[in-house]
């Protein structure tokens, strides 16, 4: 789960979340993928939520051949696989929240002991899913899931993903930037 939120503001400066409307499942899926998660621009490489469960959501991505991330050959670096996963992840926690009415709090990606590629890139083009599967969710706010990225058939990547939301997104962050 990344976030886009990186400027500090002030508790009095923070707008106060207002209840989300309960929704099916068919209304959740329908949602446009900018009313689930933070990314907005460029920024954003999830397409649209395809299926999800409590444990489980698939997503689509699209590699645009003209994206500031394509190389010479209209590619995306295999690298960025691993932000696509943390996408699909805060869609995950996201579509949970809604799904109970609420909001997410915002969370940070962690990392990954061994984000493995198959492939050095993404072809223009490609339509690739993304598929996580919740492995640890704490009260905490920790969390791990097991990620992976096809392009068709073929198994692209894999991680396992170390997710944290914080009680306080806004101390953490404050707290990150003084260490």
């Amino acid at each position: 789960m990344t976030t886009t939120t990186l400027t500090p503001t002030t508790p009095a400066a923070m707008p106060t979340p207002t209840p989300t409307p309960t929704l099916t499942h068919e209304q959740l899926l329908q949602q446009p993928i900018e009313a689930i998660i933070p990314h907005r621009g460029t920024m954003l490489l999830i397409d649209a939520v395809e299926a999800f469960d409590d444990d489980t959501l698939s997503a689509r991505a699209t590699v645009h051949a003209d994206a500031w991330y394509a190389d010479a050959d209209g590619a995306m670096p295999a690298w960025l696989g691993i932000e696509l996963m943390a996408q699909a992840i805060a869609a995950h926690v996201a579509l949970l929240a809604m799904r109970g009415g609420g909001r997410a709090r915002p969370g940070v990606l962690l990392g990954s002991r061994s984000y493995k590629a198959l492939e050095t890139s993404f072809s223009g083009g490609a339509q690739l899913r993304v598929h996580v599967t919740e492995l640890l969710r704490s009260e905490e706010g920790h969390g791990a899931y097991e990620c992976t990225i096809h392009h068709g058939d073929l198994h692209c990547a894999e991680a396992v993903i170390k997710v944290f939301q914080p009680p306080d997104f806004q101390s953490f962050i404050e707290g990150s930037f003084s260490s």
